[in-house]
């Protein structure tokens, strides 16, 4: 990636950097060339409930229901504040005028060592390359500030442009399987990619992802 996406410690390697302890929840807005990441807050809701209410996007994540009104956009924005969509829930908007175009997290796992990746976008926005800067922002902040060893993505087996995502962020294939899927109201079946540190470190930086 081009655009700094820290603005601290910028002067050391990912190596050298330090590793906080692993129940650091704080989370920083994070800047990439097009994007600000911040926390998710009430004059997000209607844009929220506007570009969440698509079945296709809810058919292709596990957990957002359709149809998606403004009570659940409320709702959501509620639940991020108070810490219980997992520890780092990111609203995804435009550098340019400050435009809610969707949400991106990470999800702490039951071994403490990894975290889940997870990200949507309207669906204006497909297809321009910010699901992706997103996404590598996010791993990035993981790996330079939390004390864990790999993170973990998922897409379904049809989402063809996320699946383009996690591998752009040089995630590799894992394993497929089976999810429970809140907007289909059933199982779904889903790829599982995974990023190690040791990985993440030896790509150096993500300009060398193709």
């Amino acid at each position: 990636m081009f655009s700094e996406l820290l603005r601290e410690d910028q002067s050391r390697s990912p190596e050298q950097r330090p590793r906080p302890e692993r129940s650091r929840t704080d989370c920083p807005i994070l800047l990439t060339q097009r994007l600000v990441l911040r926390a998710p807050h009430e004059d997000d809701i209607d844009a929220l409930a506007h570009l969440a209410n698509n079945a296709n996007i809810a058919t292709m994540v596990a957990r957002m229901p359709h149809p998606y009104t403004i009570a659940d956009a409320a709702d959501f924005v509620r639940r991020t504040k108070a810490g219980a969509i997992g520890k780092c829930v990111y609203a995804i908007t435009t550098a340019d005028n400050g435009a809610f175009i969707g949400c991106c997290g990470v999800e702490p796992q039951e071994d403490g060592r990894t975290v889940e990746l997870g990200y949507w976008l309207g669906e204006p926005y497909w297809n321009q390359g910010y699901a992706t800067e997103a996404a590598q922002s996010l791993t990035d902040m993981v790996f330079r500030t939390r004390d864990v060893d790999q993170i973990d993505a998922r897409c379904r087996v049809m989402n063809i442009p996320s699946r383009r995502v996690i591998q752009k962020c040089g995630f590799q294939f894992q394993a497929t399987g089976m999810v429970q899927s809140l907007a289909v109201g059933g199982m779904v079946s889903v790829e599982w990619y995974r990023l190690d540190r040791r990985t993440w470190v030896s790509l150096k930086s993500w300009g060398n992802i193709g």
